[in-house]
């Protein structure tokens, strides 16, 4: 090691110093050499830093053989205004070859409204699919066999409502709970820091999130109960470095809520999963993955003590970055969707979602999908990137990059901590105003042009842009809606929903699990904004800080 370095050293000053080069840092400002070499990793133990796949620490993936023995699961996030175009959609992009599905809901069901509340009548259908009660899921699913699918929830305040709804599909197609699989990602924290669609307050928050895992654990076992989101703090501007420590500091708040209740750690850990986006520095985010992989399964052995291998892997849901795919010069967004693919695949990654490129414009089209989903298939199936186990590891600068970036990981959340932790920087604002920060002097970068997007603030073309046939929201989508939920209303037996929503209220004034009180509401057909207004009433409502 001491010869490389002093032939390094010699280089450096014979051949490189005789030419001229650009400075180049990482995208949280670390200067990078121009070249790295063993020396770069004298400290670094192989046995214990990296090892081998499906052994502690991860770092090269949480599966021992990877993609030769399965494929990641392939799952384009979408979902239309009504539920019967969404349910034409799935059997459509099933019939495509996509092997799970995620759904996206519109706006008055993330926030928990029903679509006739005049308050979010412009939005319902907008940016997702439209969900008031059971009888919407129940066409969502119609003639898709729940046993025999996944299904990935972008639902957060609302998760145990969505969640109660698919138990209940499943049952009226004699499925049994214990046999429906997929994943919630009832990330609550995540909603208070980038989001925006929090209900309640940050503590009956975490109660109804307990109560999931707490339900799911002895009920719907193979239902992964929380994605904790470290993509949507990244898209609302901060760096690859806070990405993974606020993720990493939420699930530890996730893990602690579950312990509280007696849960052993082994008992609910194998069932988190985690939502890290991929962007375009290719050699950056694959060592983000490897190092939050082998940060997690530190976190869970040692703070946690944890004894099963299975609570100690990172299992990581990938999309691409849909903040860095441009509106102008739209298919260009083909290359930035394949490159940030191809990273999440290299990265040993469990699913991964490609955005379409019309997507800065308006939902997907379907060939747009299908573009994005052929894009993952052609990874997959035309190039090596599945050939072996981390095809990128043992790369200097890999390795380099992933012992930095844990490092500075590490080096954050003890900051927070220090500090009395995450919730508390929620609830006073402070991890709020530095993610604005960081997306603030993230804007300066690519305005000052420090930053290239290419066809935005260089190579900009004067030529005419591309025209796209872009997904055109049906004009009856409301309506339709709305005669549905008007109909269901009339045709439920009204007294049951009064009885189950009083049975929820007097639950949620105790200590109970709320879980089997709203899965019976939902039976009876009480509606998503009748549910949320009962919460309201015990729980309160959550107050932004300024």
């Amino acid at each position: 090691m001491n010869e490389i370095e002093t032939k390094r050293n010699q280089w450096e000053k014979n051949l490189l110093n005789k030419k001229n080069f650009s400075k180049a840092s990482t995208s949280w400002g670390h200067d990078l050499d121009v070249l790295y070499s063993p020396d770069h990793l004298k400290d670094m133990d192989y046995l214990e830093d990296i090892g081998f796949p499906g052994e502690f620490p991860f770092v090269r993936g949480v599966h021992p053989s990877m993609y030769r023995g399965k494929l990641w699961t392939m799952r384009q996030y979408s979902g239309f205004g009504t539920a019967e175009e969404t349910n034409a959609h799935y059997k459509y992009l099933l019939e495509q070859g996509q092997t799970g599905l995620s759904v996206a809901f519109d706006l008055p069901t993330q926030i928990g409204f029903d679509s006739d509340n005049p308050v979010v009548e412009d939005e319902v259908g907008k940016v997702g699919v439209s969900v008031d009660t059971l009888r919407d899921m129940e066409i969502i699913f119609e003639g898709i066999p729940l046993d025999k699918i996944t299904t990935s929830f972008t639902i957060n305040p609302t998760a145990s409502i969505i969640l109660a709804m698919y138990i209940a599909v499943a049952e009226k197609q004699g499925v049994s709970p214990e046999k429906i699989g997929g994943t919630l990602q009832n990330d609550i924290l995540k909603e208070y820091l980038a989001r925006g669609t929090q209900i309640f307050p940050p503590g009956p928050s975490l109660r109804l999130i307990g109560d999931i895992m707490e339900y799911c654990k002895e009920n719907v076992p193979r239902m992964n109960t929380i994605s904790i989101c470290g993509y949507h703090m990244r898209e609302a501007g901060c760096t690859l470095i806070h990405e993974v420590a606020y993720s990493l500091l939420d699930a530890i708040v996730y893990v602690e809520e579950a312990l509280k209740r007696g849960i052993d750690i082994d008992a609910f850990a194998p069932r988190l999963s985690f939502l890290l986006g991929c962007g375009m520095n290719v050699f950056e985010e694959v060592a983000k993955f490897r190092a939050a992989r082998r940060l997690w399964a530190k976190i869970v052995k040692n703070r946690f003590k944890a004894k099963n291998p299975a609570s100690m892997k990172m299992r990581v849901f990938s999309g691409c970055f849909g903040s860095e795919f441009t509106a102008s010069e739209p298919l260009n967004n083909i290359a930035r969707g394949t490159i940030m693919s191809l990273v999440a695949a290299l990265s040993g990654c469990n699913a991964i979602h490609t955005t379409s490129y019309d997507e800065a414009y308006a939902i997907p089209t379907e060939e747009s999908v299908r573009t994005a989903l052929r894009t993952q298939q052609i990874i997959a199936y035309e190039t090596d990137a599945s050939s072996v186990a981390d095809p990128m590891g043992g790369s200097y600068f890999l390795e380099y990059l992933t012992n930095n970036i844990e490092e500075e990981v590490e080096r954050e959340m003890a900051r927070i901590e220090d500090k009395g932790g995450i919730l508390k920087g929620i609830e006073e604002g402070s991890i709020q105003r530095d993610i604005a920060r960081q997306a603030y002097e993230l804007e300066e970068k690519i305005q000052s042009g420090e930053k290239v997007v290419v066809g935005v603030n260089k190579f900009v073309s004067d030529a005419k842009e591309h025209e796209m046939e872009l997904h055109q929201p049906s004009k009856e989508v409301k309506e339709k809606q709305l005669s549905r939920l008007k109909m269901t209303k009339a045709e439920r037996n009204n007294e049951a929903v009064k009885f189950a929503l009083d049975e929820i209220r007097r639950v949620a004034r105790g200590s109970g699990n709320l879980l089997g009180p709203i899965l019976s509401a939902v039976h009876e057909y009480a509606t998503m904004g009748e549910i949320c207004t009962v919460l309201k009433e015990v729980f309160g409502e959550y107050e932004e800080v300024v």
